[in-house]
């Protein structure tokens, strides 16, 4: 195995998809490869953290975890939605824990307590201390802004704005009534696998005859398309027109001119879009080979108690355990000494192709 920065020197993904070649297969098994990933990667893009609504009213808070560090995210006092990394600026102690709503924050280890701002209000038994101005160690700051139902973060001190990042996405789901769909329910599913190769899976319907049975008789393969742009994919297809009594039971067979749109966010977010209800993907390396995929449905407020969201759910659910089962097989084979890369099917693999593109770039900026 070659260092992890001569492996990236190395890196190049052709703009010709009929001549390129995919990313090595040394970059889906490296554990030194996340590393570079977490400060490359996820250190300057902007994450998913949360939901607006977990923040909505002045001193409401939540933890999470971002690029493996400890962030906290708040609504001030003036309704400013603030975030900081989660580390006490005395001996690194955990400000706050869990979430909930609070008027200070108050370290568990030594007790530094901190404002909604993120200032220092006290610093316990420092009396006599040379040299030591409070105004220096409030909680250091980390970029924040929303967009639809959701909180982004970029740890990127000089990152662009978040709409600026998000491109024609804004537009593009202006159609999804985004803004007032409400939270319906969230599983999560851990699977041992490289986050790209879960990525590289979901940026393709290739597989949908092979590895998706149900998902394939909702979907006109034939007519399944993929569009790329600056940062995000939209793959789309229209949904097929009414059942014959020769068909299985299918999830939508009454959706005949409607369509389901799957968005991609460069690197790691996506945006499942059904008549019924949109899901929210959040893909999380673990370790090298083990990634989470948090899945979040929403749902319009008159469905929240229909059983359509329920079998939108369960729906959602098998196609997912029949993704995380195929992508894990792929990743046992990634280590096989007979592969290295492979090649992109100039039809069905635009989304991969610009994936792979755009990760060689990032991941090569410095």
């Amino acid at each position: 195995m070659r260092s992890d920065r001569n492996l990236f020197a190395d890196l190049s993904v052709g703009s010709d998809i009929a001549r390129a070649w995919t990313l090595p297969a040394d970059l889906y098994t490296d554990p030194s490869v996340l590393t570079h990933e977490h400060q490359h990667l996820f250190g300057r893009t902007w994450q998913v953290a949360g939901r607006r609504e977990q923040v909505a009213r002045p001193g409401d808070y939540f933890t999470c975890q971002i690029a493996d560090e400890p962030l906290l995210v708040v609504r001030d006092g003036e309704g400013k939605l603030r975030a900081f990394y989660n580390v006490c600026r005395h001996r690194a102690g955990p400000p706050a824990e869990g979430c909930g709503s609070r008027k200070v924050f108050r370290c568990s280890y030594h007790g530094w307590t901190y404002g909604l701002d993120g200032r220092l209000i006290t610093a316990p038994e420092f009396e006599g201390v040379q040299d030591f101005r409070e105004e220096e160690f409030g909680l250091r700051p980390v970029p924040v802004e929303e967009w639809a139902a959701w909180v982004f973060v970029n740890l990127d001190d000089s990152a662009e704005p978040l709409l600026t990042a998000l491109g024609e996405l804004t537009r593009q789901a202006e159609r999804f009534p985004l803004e007032r769909m409400r939270f319906f329910e969230r599983r999560e599913y851990v699977m041992q696998c490289n986050w790209k190769t879960y990525v590289d899976n979901y940026l393709e319907g290739y597989h949908l005859p092979s590895v998706h049975p149900g998902l394939n008789r909702e979907l006109d393969y034939g007519q399944y398309v993929t569009e790329t742009f600056a940062r995000h994919s939209r793959q789309s297809s229209p949904i097929r027109g009414p059942e014959s009594e020769r068909d299985a039971p299918r999830r939508y067979p009454d959706a005949a001119g409607l369509a389901a749109e799957y968005f991609w966010i460069f690197p790691n977010w996506m945006l499942n879009c059904y008549p019924d209800n949109v899901s929210l993907n959040i893909v999380m390396p673990l370790a090298a080979e083990q990634t989470l995929a948090i899945f979040e449905w929403y749902v319009l407020a008159e469905l929240m108690m229909s059983d359509a969201a329920q079998a939108g759910v369960r729906f959602s659910h098998e196609t997912q355990l029949e993704d995380g089962d195929i992508c894990e097989k792929v990743q046992r084979n990634l280590r096989s000494r007979s592969y290295q890369r492979g090649r992109f099917s100039v039809h069905q693999e635009k989304g991969v192709h610009h994936f792979h593109r755009l990760y060689a770039e990032w991941i090569k900026r410095d």
